[in-house]
């Protein structure tokens, strides 16, 4: 005869092996090549050397912000173990990799 687990203790065992969920940018500081500086909130907004950008969700762990004025865009990339990266790409080819504040 198979072996019958309740269905409340199995709900609980595959909330228990279910992956983090993260919900929105996550809250960062991060400075770029080309004096640019990056701050974003937990959820948003992220602004571009202090100004306000629009930001674009392409899923739960890529987002873009466009810093308007200037046309920069800060891609920021939340890895699988919850790492965090930032880079930009700016006018003229401009682009690189972003320190996150605390980061070396």
């Amino acid at each position: 005869m198979p072996c019958r687990m309740p269905a409340n203790a199995l709900a609980a065992a595959l909330v228990l092996v279910a992956p983090v969920a993260f919900a929105g940018v996550p809250r960062l500081d991060a400075t770029c090549p080309g004096d640019l500086t990056v701050h974003a909130d937990d959820g948003g907004p992220v602004t571009v050397n202090g100004r306000a950008a629009t930001l674009k969700t392409f899923n739960a762990n890529y987002f873009e912000a466009r810093d308007a004025q200037t046309g920069t865009i800060v891609s920021i990339t939340r890895g699988a173990d919850g790492t965090v990266s930032v880079s930009y790409t700016g006018k003229g080819r401009a682009n690189g990799v972003c320190t996150l504040a605390g980061k070396q």
